[in-house]
């Protein structure tokens, strides 16, 4: 990942050539330090890396639909040439996101509240937006011109963030927010792209609607990923209809494709929600039923679960803990190597048990730069279980150490065997198609099928609908069940 920085930074620093290119969507000339191949190598370089955080979702038949459509719609862009890949990662947050060079990527969650192929083809159309009309290479350069002195201290001299995970936190450049300019551009490309494969555009207007629905269930009024930097749902609505209609007047399409129930179909089985095989969080504690271990997290912390690695942080952002397997044959091996890795100097070192696990202990120091104080200040346990090193480490500033050394010390020493057989034996919920028997409201039909009441509204933000919204006989609709 460093040598995506390093790009980057050669670039600023004038050891490339400065150019001027003309973006492929507006015409114009305009000035980017990156040029085309590598922006190819940047998204080239990070794919493995996204794999291998979120891992993907295995359903050949939904990402053969993927990649169908995302061709399909490649082949009429602004930029056809691209080698465009579509993935459907296997994450339940609610997200599409898009790297330079033509890497397009949908979670599972987001796959789940689609309640249409149109829907999904507007959201898609807008993605590879960013692609054609190089939002993230502007973004870059912009970026760049301000923060000169910012990315270079990332890349020399690594701060908090490089605790977290490696992969996401390398890709920070290229998980920008865009600007609203931006995102209006690829609405209105999305608009564009889907209208001429044949889709009703209008439908992605709708689909910004339950995502600002799924918001304020969280209760939290944070916008999901995907939402966060773009205009509002109601200024969408009008924009987006008045592009559809536009677009469909000039294609001449007199009865653009909606696919309702075929789309709703694919949906068959999509596990929905965490995982429990990948881990799981239930109350105040994180149980791994393949691997066999629970730990608790403090109440109100933010919590992410991977592949690769369970991360936890307090609201302030002002400390991180995460689990991670560690390298290593033995514990002092191990020791070692984490101690390498993350370039810290150790403070103190000490043997110590686990709930009967063997561990070690280390309180140490990220090393600075020549003539700088450390700032970052981590405790880590080696813990040895079931065959293997876990690695649970904290980080936070040296100042702030005292503030969270007790947080970080009671996660790491609540690590633990699993035992409880309702854990081990948790399975996946998953979407289920449901045909609706006789003509009635929403929810009346979530009733008639079971779902328990206090999810009628989590239900009914699934299916696009409200609870009074009218179903007819036949009707297919999604609940969630194992």
């Amino acid at each position: 990942m460093r040598r995506i920085f390093s790009y980057l930074l050669i670039a600023t620093l004038g050891l490339a050539t400065n150019s001027c290119s003309v973006n492929p969507v507006t015409g114009k000339k305009q000035v980017v330090f990156v040029s085309e191949e590598q922006e190819i190598a940047m998204g080239k370089e990070a794919d493995p890396q996204i794999i291998q955080q979120f891992g993907l979702y295995e359903d050949k038949a939904l990402q053969d639909f993927i990649t169908e459509k995302g061709k399909s719609m490649a082949a009429i862009s602004h930029r056809p040439e691209l080698e465009y890949q579509f993935r459907i990662v296997d994450s339940e947050v609610l997200n599409a996101f898009a790297l330079p060079g033509g890497y397009v990527y949908f979670t599972r969650g987001i796959m789940a509240h689609f309640n249409n192929e149109a829907e999904f083809a507007g959201v898609l159309g807008h993605e590879i937006g960013h692609i054609t009309a190089r939002h993230s290479v502007i973004q870059q350069r912009n970026q760049l011109l301000a923060q000169v002195g910012l990315i270079a201290g990332m890349v020399i001299a690594p701060d908090l963030a490089d605790f977290a995970n490696a992969a996401s936190q390398g890709l920070g450049l290229l998980f920008l927010k865009f600007g609203r300019d931006a995102e209006r551009e690829s609405d209105r490309l999305g608009v564009e792209y889907s209208t001429k494969i044949g889709y009703d555009a209008q439908q992605m207007a709708n689909f910004f609607t339950t995502l600002e629905r799924k918001s304020h269930e969280t209760g939290t009024n944070e916008l999901p990923p995907f939402l966060s930097t773009h205009p509002s749902p109601e200024d969408r609505h009008v924009t987006v209809g008045q592009l559809a209609s536009e677009w469909k007047q000039k294609q001449n399409l007199s009865d653009p494709k909606v696919n309702r129930n075929s789309y709703l179909r694919r949906l068959e089985g999509l596990i929905y929600g965490e995982d429990p095989k990948q881990g799981f969080k239930e109350g105040n504690m994180f149980y791994h039923p393949e691997l066999k271990f629970q730990f608790a997290i403090p109440a109100g912390w933010n919590y992410q679960n991977s592949p690769q690695r369970v991360q936890i942080a307090p609201p302030d952002g002002k400390a991180l803990v995460f689990l991670t397997l560690a390298p290593g044959k033995s514990l002092e091996e191990a020791a070692n190597a984490v101690l390498q890795q993350f370039q810290l100097q150790a403070v103190q070192t000490r043997q110590t048990t686990v709930n009967g696990l063997n561990a070690i202990s280390i309180i140490a120091d990220q090393q600075p730069q020549q003539g700088q104080e450390p700032s970052v200040r981590t405790l880590s346990y080696l813990i040895q279980y079931n065959g293997a090193i876990y690695l649970m480490l904290g980080a936070t500033s040296i100042a702030d150490f005292n503030n969270f050394g007790n947080a970080f010390t009671d996660v790491m020493q609540s690590f633990r065997q699993l035992t409880d057989a309702s854990k081990l034996n948790k399975k996946a919920e998953r979407v289920r198609i449901r045909t609706v028997g006789s003509s009635t409201t929403l929810s009346q039909a979530l009733k008639s099928f079971n779902v328990p009441q206090n999810r009628f509204e989590e239900m009914a933000i699934l299916n696009g609908m409200k609870l009074t919204d009218q179903v007819s006989q036949g009707m297919l609709i999604k609940i969630v069940a194992e």
